[in-house]
């Protein structure tokens, strides 16, 4: 068996709607947030360095929290030309024929809604990209940008809004500097679910002050609100962050590996079966990581999250009823 025989992933929920694989193509379309202009903060969330999940920008320097820079580092590529990059790599690699854009560098509903839907619209025309999927902040969500995203529904995409939430505690979410609070992602997917567009979580297990039983409360939360998918990230330590300069001062202590896929195979069991998985872990770039080194290695974290759930006899959703009846009393709430 393998993984996906026991996580309900997003990518065999393509497979078996398009009949065909469908990959996503990250855009950098040089946006910036507002934990980096000054409208909240400057020098954003603790543990941000963009390069670390950004293909496509291109100064890793631009994103050190001592910098007064407000803007990002600006896109080499079109968002068409990014595009047709990412797709002739796919083709070879994966054979994939059709693709999401995936909007993911920065926050990516931050600007006016003309610049928004002429960037959106931009993507949208290329023959083989069926829909968005669209990174941003619990509070970057204007009803403006809702609405612009439920019309492309309506015209026959795909779409995703993927909200950074990381923790459901207000506490951690002020430790780490992130900028918004709970109340804001709870406003965004009741605003999202009343247009129909699904929402995926993105959720960081290893947040400082953190460990299983916040992660499980995180999960619970999200699920009760009635989530339509999940992205989990280990939180690694990269350069040029100030979570960077807390490790090493000795402020800070990453996650061993197995405690990680431990705490993640206990969060899948926990999910609802219907909840899509987008992804079960993450890495960054060997030349920022600075810890813990295992982030560097994917595979061998898939594979441990697999064992684990093997060696249970488990899979996602089999300790999933309480959260299960949450999930559908939040759904017929909004309804």
């Amino acid at each position: 068996m393998t993984l996906a025989d026991r996580v309900n992933t997003f990518g065999v929920d393509l497979v078996r709607r398009y009949g065909r694989r469908v990959h996503k193509l990250a855009i950098h379309a040089g946006f910036t947030c507002p934990n980096r202009d000054g409208s909240k903060g400057r020098g954003g969330c603790s543990f941000c360095n963009n390069v670390s999940f950004s293909p496509n920008a291109n100064s890793p320097n631009a994103n050190s929290p001592t910098s007064s820079a407000a803007k990002p580092s600006t896109p080499e590529l079109s968002v068409a030309e990014q595009i047709e990059a990412g797709r002739q790599v796919l083709r070879k690699r994966t054979g994939a024929e059709r693709f999401f854009a995936y909007f993911q560098a920065y926050t990516n509903t931050y600007d006016d809604i003309t610049r928004l839907s002429a960037l959106y619209q931009q993507a949208l025309e290329e023959p083989d990209v069926i829909g968005l999927s669209v990174g941003t902040r619990p509070d970057c969500v204007p009803d403006a940008v809702l609405d612009l995203l439920a019309g492309y529904r309506t015209e026959g995409y795909e779409i995703w809004l993927e909200l950074g939430l990381q923790s459901a505690f207000d506490s951690t979410l002020t430790r780490v500097n992130r900028g918004h609070s709970f109340a804001d992602y709870r406003r965004t997917v009741r605003a999202a679910r009343l247009r129909g567009i699904p929402v995926c979580t993105h959720l960081i297990i290893g947040l400082p002050g953190e460990g299983r039983d916040a992660a499980l409360e995180t999960l619970n939360r999200v699920i009760a609100l009635g989530t339509d998918g999940l992205k989990l990230h280990p939180l690694h330590v990269v350069r040029n962050t100030l979570l960077a300069h807390q490790w090493g001062r000795g402020g800070y202590q990453p996650l061993a590996m197995d405690d990680y896929i431990e705490i993640a195979a206990d969060l899948i069991e926990r999910t609802p079966d219907d909840v899509l998985y987008h992804r079960v872990t993450g890495t960054a770039q060997r030349e920022i990581l600075l810890a813990p080194e295992w982030c560097s290695k994917k595979w061998v974290v898939l594979n441990g999250i697999e064992n684990a759930l093997r060696r249970r006899g488990t899979c996602q959703g089999a300790l999933a009823s309480e959260q299960s009846s949450l999930r559908s009393s939040a759904i017929d709430r909004v309804a």
